[in-house]
């Protein structure tokens, strides 16, 4: 979808510039969430938990909103860092520090978090995820290629 462009809606003069870092968040949520769909269809398989890395996962209040976003529970890690972790663990696999991965991740990746899914809030998300996200882009995607078209003409703003 080379057109596709991000959209916040539903903002009020009530709405501070919290709820707009927030709505990013749910944004990236639920898109992740339509590729974790994709996944378990594809492999008939259903996640039972997620694994948060990276730097939104030092925030607390970000690891519980995913919880209640998927309706499972979350682990965060001893670091963020995942992408130096893997690498780590990758380079001990290859120089036989250890005999594999499974046993490279058992021994250097340990739990620090869980978070457990609220079940009352992940209705309210599922709500908004079906009847509204999955409508938004075959709503929006006539404006995105609109945009596209006229960001061409004139490449001001890219």
């Amino acid at each position: 979808m080379p057109t596709a462009r991000g959209a916040m809606i539903g903002f009020s003069d009530q709405h501070t510039r919290i709820h707009i870092y927030r709505s990013i968040i749910e944004g990236i949520n639920f898109a992740l969430m339509d590729g974790m769909r994709i996944l378990e269809k594809r492999a008939n398989f259903r996640f039972k938990e997620i694994y948060l890395g990276g730097g939104g996962s030092q925030s607390d209040e970000i690891c519980q909103i995913t919880a209640n976003m998927f309706g499972l529970p979350v682990y965060r890690t001893q670091t963020h860092e995942v992408t130096g972790m893997g690498s780590a663990i990758a380079t001990f696999v290859a120089l036989k520090v250890f005999d594999s991965y499974e046993e490279a991740v058992h021994q250097m990746v340990h739990i620090k978090d869980c978070f457990e899914p609220d079940f009352k809030e992940q209705r309210i998300y599922h709500e908004l995820y079906t009847q509204v996200y999955k409508n938004i882009y075959k709503k929006l995607s006539p404006l995105y290629q609109e945009l596209h078209d006229i960001y061409h003409k004139a490449p001001i703003h890219e």
